[in-house]
């Protein structure tokens, strides 16, 4: 059961990034993001009754608040360099962002068998080759600076989550959200706004908003249920998500690269659940 929580949260990361690319080209993904980060945390909000997972510790709120915080962080670094044009650059290195939790799963104690930590290496590699790595031009300091910052920040943000998770998993996604949310505010108060969204947006914020915290309620409950390390690896595989999503609805050509990096995700995958 939490290989399978891992991997719809994969698929619901994947198509959030997916729907959440889509409304970045028209408008500011400062914007796209702070929209539907509001919109997680009124769903979020509501689960949480409607599931009764009520009862709030110090030790939630802060490992969701940190979560909340160190994610934040990373989307900073990772849209900074998105934006110097290094995308082959910054977001594969980003997307090795799941070595941190798992490293911290294994020192704490968790163990894997040879075949389940083959399985990890095939699953990790099939993200960052679907991800789309091109280096042939070189790295410039700048993006490669950026990208690890964005690894840094998002590994630690699920770290933090993992934390949190193993008591209480919907919570802690919420108080992700509420220090998110904090964040969101002020910069809607310094842009005056959300840089032109509207109501006509709004289904697709929707969209993007509840498969996100759907993605990490998710994997919180994939980890309340199982192992950290291997959780989080499955959980990491939303690139190739995002991209079968772009061939098929945008007819966008794929690399031999993320072809190789779909067939060694599988592999791992099947590695990971059958022994």
């Amino acid at each position: 059961m939490a290989s399978l929580l891992a991997l719809l949260s994969a698929a619901l990361w994947g198509s959030s990034d997916f729907e959440g690319g889509r409304i970045s080209k028209r408008y500011p993904a400062i914007s796209v993001l702070g929209a539907t980060q509001l919109i997680s945390l009124v769903f979020g909000t509501v689960l949480i009754f409607a599931v009764g997972e009520t009862h709030l510790t110090s030790k939630i709120f802060f490992a969701g608040a940190a979560a909340g915080i160190c994610g934040y962080l990373g989307l900073i670094c990772l849209y900074a360099g998105l934006s110097t044009g290094k995308m082959g650059v910054v977001s594969p290195i980003s997307s090795l962002s799941v070595i941190i939790p798992m490293t911290v799963a294994i020192i704490g104690g968790e163990s894997l068998s040879s075949t389940k930590a083959i399985g990890c290496g095939f699953a990790i590699i099939g993200g960052f080759l679907c991800s789309g790595p091109e280096f042939s031009q070189g790295v410039a300091p700048k993006s490669l600076l950026l990208a690890v910052g964005a690894a840094f920040g998002f590994g630690t943000a699920l770290t933090f989550m993992a934390i949190g998770s193993k008591d209480a998993p919907i919570l802690t996604m919420v108080c992700m959200r509420i220090a998110t949310a904090v964040v969101t505010i002020v910069i809607a108060i310094k842009k005056n706004g959300f840089g032109g969204l509207g109501k006509k947006n709004l289904p697709s914020l929707i969209f993007v908003g509840v498969a996100d915290f759907g993605a990490n309620a998710a994997l919180g409950l994939a980890v309340h249920l199982g192992p950290v390390a291997i959780c989080m690896v499955l959980g990491a595989l939303y690139p190739i998500f995002t991209v079968l999503l772009a061939f098929f609805i945008l007819h966008e050509r794929l690399h031999k690269a993320q072809y190789v990096g779909a067939v060694a995700a599988v592999v791992g995958v099947a590695l990971i659940s059958a022994f």
